[in-house]
């Protein structure tokens, strides 16, 4: 528990940062899931840019597999395997996220989240400013931070560059961004490695988790 619990904060109309959401057996039980998932086959990899670059963060996908820049329910930039399912319960756990951080139960209940990208950041890895824009659908994103604490730079919908904010993500926060914000440019400039907690059985790296509508379906 935070010595001074921070508040929630709106970041941008659509954007809020609720710190501390997840409790400390839910992140452990994210943790171990996401290890679970990250297992072969259709497992954890880092994806291959259209320059021919990889991604320094390397990916496992739930539900719909994401590659730059379209979805597949196969792993086509991988194994070929179809995709793992998104669990009911995390979908459920993405609904309540959208209702608590509009303060709005009924923007949860319509909430209909279909696909999971877990990141997960070693120290040296990074995520430059992009938007969330392969989706059909425009519902809010659910973001979840488990382990060690980031950067997470939020930006304006409009390019890469200023006007953004920094805002500082430790593990358990929730970030959530729909509505006007919901293409905004976002990224992860830095992480800060040692910062995680060992108590929810990560000693180090960050993982992110998050939430989608596809609206493919």
């Amino acid at each position: 528990m935070e010595l001074f619990p921070r508040p929630r904060t709106e970041i941008a109309p659509g954007a809020v940062h609720l710190p501390g959401w997840l409790s400390l057996d839910l992140q452990r039980r994210l943790v171990l899931a996401c290890r679970d998932w990250a297992k072969p086959p259709a497992g954890l990899r880092a994806a291959r840019l259209p320059s021919g670059a990889r991604m320094s963060v390397r990916t496992v996908c739930l539900g719909w597999h994401w590659y730059p820049y379209r979805y597949s329910r196969t792993v086509d930039d991988g194994d070929g395997s179809p995709v793992k399912p998104l669990p009911a319960w995390l979908a459920e756990l993405g609904r309540r996220a959208v209702a608590e951080a509009y303060q709005d139960p009924a923007a949860g209940e319509s909430y209909r989240p279909d696909v999971a990208l877990v990141n997960f950041y070693d120290a040296d890895a990074r995520m430059g400013m992009h938007q969330d824009r392969d989706e059909v659908s425009r519902a809010p994103v659910v973001s979840l931070s488990l382990g060690d604490e980031c950067v997470f730079r939020f930006g304006n919908t409009e390019n890469r560059n200023r006007p953004w904010t920094d805002v500082e993500l430790g593990s358990g926060d929730l970030f959530v961004f729909g509505g006007a914000s919901r293409l905004a440019y976002h990224g992860v400039p830095r992480t800060r490695p040692g910062t995680a907690d060992p108590s929810i059985g990560m000693t180090a790296g960050r993982l992110n988790i998050t939430l989608r509508e596809s609206g493919m379906d």
